[in-house]
């Protein structure tokens, strides 16, 4: 089916269920029958039209792209980005940043879809190259927009220097939560003594690199 690229999607509040309800239903099938999956299955499981599907994401890549957003976003909400938001206030910006990091562990961690998804792409990328550009395809700011706009507000306050947001954001990334993705590819997990060890010295590695010198 042919789209117009330059065609906006839907907008407002019905329109958000919806596109909800779509990202929702291609999540559940993409993890249970992978890539191959058909644009009219997650229409019927949304309980939507094919039509309605392609008006609100255009391709399936764009679709699976929307799913790996909202997979890696989930860690990143509630208590978790309060307490990103809250690093900008904290007097003592190292005790906040590993509480900050304990919960997005924690919540990857607790989040199976993620590595479920990371799964899916290594195994059928090679049939489906387009699954590879759809992960990459936000960016770090895109996958974690809280974790970029937290240490974007902490350059501008002068509490650290990063001259390169998108290279900070990675390496925060993969000093907290790759071992976990590693790991759980392989079906196991990182115990929660070196979990918390890793925290620890992850965010003193980077604060040792990105804070201010004296």
């Amino acid at each position: 089916m042919s789209v117009d690229s330059a065609r906006k999607p839907p907008s407002g509040p019905r329109a958000e269920l919806k596109r909800q309800a779509i990202v929702r239903a291609a999540r559940e099938l993409f993890l249970r029958e992978g890539f191959g999956v058909g644009m009219d299955a997650i229409a019927a499981a949304a309980g939507v039209s094919k039509v309605t599907v392609y008006n609100h994401f255009g391709s399936k890549e764009a679709l699976f792209s929307a799913v790996i957003s909202s997979a890696l976003d989930e860690p990143l909400g509630g208590a978790s980005a309060d307490a990103l938001a809250a690093l900008a206030d904290a007097p003592d910006l190292r005790a906040a940043l590993v509480e900050a990091a304990r919960g997005w562990v924690r919540a990857v961690r607790a989040n199976e879809d993620v590595a479920a998804l990371r799964r899916l792409v290594a195994a059928e990328q090679h049939r489906f190259p387009e699954l590879g550009r759809a992960w990459e395809s936000h960016g770090p700011e895109g996958h974690h927009p809280a974790v970029a706009g937290a240490l974007r507000t902490l350059a501008d306050q002068g509490r650290l220097v990063v001259p390169d947001l998108e290279t900070a954001v990675i390496q925060l990334y993969a000093l907290l939560v790759f071992p976990h993705l590693v790991f759980g590819a392989y079906g196991t997990q990182v115990d929660d003594d070196l979990t918390d060890r890793l925290v620890v010295s992850g965010v003193d590695m980077f604060l040792g690199h990105y804070a201010p010198r004296a």
